[in-house]
C-alpha cells in the first residue's frame, strides 16, 4: 500500500462556491479518517476571512451522492466526494 496521504473531494454550490472562490477541491484528511461535523473547521481553516463558516452552518452535506440525515454518525476514511448542499429558495 502506499503511503500516500488520504484525501475526500470537496464539492461546492452556490454560496460556498461564491464563498471559497472553487467549485472543487481535494481536501487531505488524517489516516485515521475524520468524523463528518469536523469537516467545518478544516475547510474554514483552509479557507480563513471567507464567509464560509456561515454558509456550512445553513448547507446540508451529501457524501457519494446521498444526503446526510446524522453527520455524527459518517466518518470519512478517504476517496469519498461530499458535497456542501446549499439551502435552496423559490416558490
Amino acid at each position: 500500500m502506499s503511503n500516500q496521504k488520504r484525501t475526500i473531494t470537496i464539492l461546492y454550490f452556490a454560496a460556498a462556491s461564491t464563498a471559497t472562490g472553487l467549485t472543487s477541491e481535494d481536501v487531505p484528511i488524517p489516516e485515521d479518517g475524520l468524523k463528518l461535523p469536523e469537516l467545518t473547521a478544516l475547510l474554514v481553516s483552509r479557507h480563513p476571512n471567507t464567509r464560509l463558516k456561515e454558509v456550512i452552518d445553513t448547507s446540508q452535506w451529501c457524501v457519494n451522492l446521498e444526503m446526510v440525515e446524522d453527520p455524527e454518525a459518517v466518518l470519512l476514511k478517504g476517496g469519498e466526494e461530499v458535497a456542501v448542499i446549499c439551502p435552496v429558495s423559490g416558490g
